[in-house]
């Protein structure tokens, strides 16, 4: 397993992990079901799944996938454990930093994403480590909330990043550019609210 050397971000969700569940699943995991269980349905073959947080996810997986998944922080993958326990297949939970991915060069078919570049810190270069892992003509779907291209929703989501990236994630990323500056083609983007929450679904050339 690889070390983990950023111990600030590793830090910033284990002090998140105690109320994730609060703040996530009472509204966003409940307004974003029936987009994620879309999303999830498409899983096949060798799948790495990103940042598994308390495993709210989960509940949207189809049943008996064989799914490796990672977070950072291990007191989140703490309370992912009954979670972990009640899916119907099989899921290897790792801590395990997204820029730096212990696996081998082009070893997934498919990688998701929920909500998790808004996160990462250095998300071109996390993107670039999936695109390492991820055989050519793999795909990578994603369900991320982003920055927004419109006023008055760009202008509050970067004064809301000023405050949330102190403890949780950035409202303000550029997402599907990172996706496309980390060499993937992307080949469709689909709106689930506004322009700010979307999924992407891109490839690595074959």
């Amino acid at each position: 397993m690889s070390e983990i050397t950023d111990k600030k971000t590793q830090a910033k969700w284990d002090k998140a992990a105690p109320s994730f569940d609060f703040m996530a699943g009472l509204g966003a995991e409940k307004r974003w079901a029936e987009d994620k269980s879309e999303l999830f349905s498409y899983m096949d073959g060798n799948i790495l799944f990103l940042a598994l947080g308390t495993g709210l996810d989960i509940a949207h997986f189809p049943t008996g996938k064989t799914i490796e998944t990672i977070d950072i922080s291990p007191k989140m993958l703490q309370i992912a454990e009954e979670r972990l326990k009640g899916y119907d297949g099989s899921i290897n939970a790792q801590v395990m930093d997204a820029h730096n991915l212990d696996f081998p060069d082009n070893h997934f078919d498919q990688i998701y994403t929920s909500c998790t570049f808004c996160s990462v810190p250095n998300p071109v270069k996390g993107l670039e480590s999936l695109y390492r892992v991820l055989k050519p003509g793999g795909e990578l779907r994603m369900f991320e909330h982003t920055g927004s291209r419109y006023f008055p929703f760009n202008v509050m989501m970067n004064f809301m990043t000023l405050i949330t990236s102190k403890f949780g994630p950035d409202m303000n990323r550029t997402t599907v550019k990172n996706v496309q500056a980390a060499g993937f083609e992307v080949l469709s983007v689909k709106p689930v609210y506004l322009d700010v929450v979307k999924t992407i679904t891109a490839r690595k050339p074959a």
